[in-house]
């Protein structure tokens, strides 16, 4: 009987390198507390993957009383089925963490003779690589930095999903307000149109004016037309964010568009504070150092094949029973993990020159976000502060001088439709502002009002 087996005093230390356990909130903890300090928002993955019960519940909770920014983010973060698709890669992850840290199975063979005089000749093995227990240790290291890396990969899309959802609601509640506006639009033409017929009819105005005048009326009904798909293609653009079909999709915004903040922070530091904690970054930084664990493993391991030991039992037909160990080693003449070791210096490479571009790319983000903000803030104060109120004191002017017959209904109504012109080209100009703080934010990893923590906090 061949029995390949550790020594006796090994099995204990193998059964107990080889146990392992799964956690169903592992690593959703953390992104749920990365998130939560950088936005405010509740992943409500914490303890791992809610029921569709939980989720329905949680959804239809949060439209009551209609969708306001906040509320549309945290459906999302619980219900956007792309965004827990990506959640699921932290299980993923997790069984591959796991997978690393079980050493292989022994393996158990034996063989039975059966002679046609005399006895029966038997022999048994049970074999155990013994190599694992020696790479064990770094072989969970490599894979627990892949999990660290995967858990701030999967953050930073939920903040990117925050982001994208924070600037679809400006763009509902923009469109919302232009759709409001341009109905504005169409009564007043709606209105001349009808007193241009009355005149064309008693004969005051001729053929050309009452054309041109209908043709006013028929634009403003086309571009209110325009405006309202606009509105319905935000709203869709919306509900596939927060994963919502069927009755929920009649929602209604609880909130306008809301005004500008007092003040913008400076462009200073927010460069070097983007690189240092947005979490795409950090994990591009721990994939270049695991690369380089794996390496170190691999380089190791090189002149090392698998070991197994054991021990080894045989029964003579004719003689005594034997009792033993055995060993057995793999001989690295052909394969020395050259292969390997230039492929993972290459991907060691790759990472190193990604990391560099994303950082490069970071930094470029945040400048570019930053100046679309600046812009839009000034094109807001100046529609604010000086365009409107031109338009409404022309507007007063046009009705003071209507109102002693110096123009006609026409001459007001156009004062008035640049006036409304102006007023989209304002909440146009708000959206921006928004949509570009939100990319600013998502540059930079979290809120711009207080410094996020450091990515590697969450993991300590």
């Amino acid at each position: 009987m061949t029995v390949r087996c550790t020594v006796g005093w090994l099995v204990p230390c193998l059964l107990a390198l080889g146990c392992a356990g799964f956690s169903a909130e592992r690593g959703h903890d953390d992104v749920a507390k990365i998130v939560r300090e950088r936005t405010g928002y509740r992943t409500r993955w914490e303890k791992g993957p809610p029921s569709d019960q939980q989720i329905a519940r949680w959804v239809d909770a949060l439209l009551k009383g209609g969708l306001t920014r906040d509320r549309a983010v945290e459906i999302a973060l619980v219900n956007n089925p792309k965004l827990q698709a990506t959640y699921e890669e932290l299980g993923v992850s997790q069984a591959d963490m796991v997978q690393a840290g079980l050493l292989s199975n022994p393996t158990l063979g034996g063989s039975l003779g059966l002679p046609l005089r005399g006895n029966i000749e038997y022999e048994a093995s049970l074999t155990q690589n013994f190599l694992d227990i020696f790479v064990l240790p770094l072989r969970k290291r490599v894979a627990r930095e892949q999990f660290i890396a995967d858990t701030l990969r999967v953050a930073h899309e939920t903040l990117a999903v925050a982001a994208e959802v924070q600037k679809a609601v400006a763009a509902c509640q923009a469109r919302a307000r232009i759709v409001e506006l341009e109905r504005e639009t169409v009564q007043a033409t709606q209105a001349a149109t009808d007193l241009a017929t009355a005149q064309h009819e008693a004969g005051n105005i001729d053929d050309l004016s009452l054309t041109e005048q209908r043709s006013v009326s028929e634009r403003a009904a086309l571009e209110l037309e325009h405006d309202e798909l606009f509105l319905l293609e935000s709203r869709e653009e919306l509900d596939r964010l927060l994963g919502l079909w069927g009755p929920r999709i009649s929602w209604s915004l609880a909130e306008p568009l809301p005004e500008l903040p007092g003040e913008d922070p400076p462009l200073a530091h927010l460069e070097s504070r983007a690189v240092s904690q947005r979490l795409d970054v950090d994990a591009a930084r721990k994939q270049w150092l695991l690369l380089g664990n794996a390496l170190d493993l691999a380089r190791t391991t090189r002149y090392f094949g698998f070991i197994e030991v054991g021990i080894h039992a045989h029964q003579d037909p004719d003689g005594a029973r034997l009792l033993g160990p055995t060993l057995s080693l793999e001989l690295p003449i052909f394969d020395q993990r050259q292969a390997l070791i230039a492929r993972l210096e290459a991907q060691h490479r790759q990472a190193e020159r990604r990391l560099a571009g994303l950082s490069i790319d970071a930094r470029s983000e945040v400048r570019t976000a930053h100046a679309r903000l600046a812009s839009a803030r000034r094109a807001v104060e100046r529609y604010g502060t000086v365009l409107l109120p031109l338009r409404k004191q022309a507007v007063e002017q046009a009705l003071l001088q209507y109102d002693a017959m110096q123009i006609g209904l026409y001459e007001l109504l156009a004062t008035k439709q640049a006036q409304i012109t102006d007023q989209r080209a304002h909440v146009d100009a708000v959206r921006e502002y928004w949509s570009a703080r939100a990319d600013l934010e998502l540059s930079v990893g979290g809120r711009l009002t207080t410094p996020g923590p450091s990515a590697e906090s969450a993991h300590r």
